[in-house]
């Protein structure tokens, strides 16, 4: 599983022309599964994200988590984290799990957040979303689960 994520000022998802979720300030994660992965992986991956602390304190150090600002999580699936460039030109994705796989975990994953009190938006799995952000530092962290 690979999670990429933005701390952000704002961030909205629009489908079919029309906003479908949106937040002020917290995380845009961009979400990705793979064939390996599985529910013990998404509660791992969901409690680093609840519990990560890059927001600053009054110091100005990052110091503070999503709670700790009352912030929001905006949710994409994103299948294209496992694009597989090493051959020619153009990507191909063979390490992403097909969606009956990958979108069940995909929605554990933004469930086992709002467990932690935290407020998921997100997009529609699948569709073709235009996502708009405004990225705060900026601060983008990767999280993937073949290296721990």
């Amino acid at each position: 599983m690979r999670v990429l994520l933005q701390r952000v000022r704002h961030a909205s998802v629009t489908i079919d022309g029309m906003i479908h979720g949106k937040i002020d300030q917290g995380f845009l994660v961009l979400v990705g599964i793979t064939h390996e992965d599985d529910a013990s992986i998404v509660e791992k991956l969901a409690k680093k994200t609840a519990e990560l602390r890059v927001f600053e304190d009054e110091s100005g150090k990052m110091n503070l988590s999503l709670a700790d600002i009352q912030g929001k999580i905006l949710s994409i699936s994103q299948f294209t984290l496992y694009a597989d460039c090493k051959k020619g030109r153009r990507p191909g994705f063979e390490k992403a799990a097909k969606p009956i796989q990958a979108e069940p975990l995909y929605n554990y994953y933004n469930e086992c957040l709002r467990s932690y009190g935290i407020s998921v938006e997100t997009g529609i799995f699948g569709a073709d979303m235009k996502v708009e952000l405004l990225n705060d530092g900026p601060v983008t962290i990767l999280f993937d689960s073949a290296e721990w």
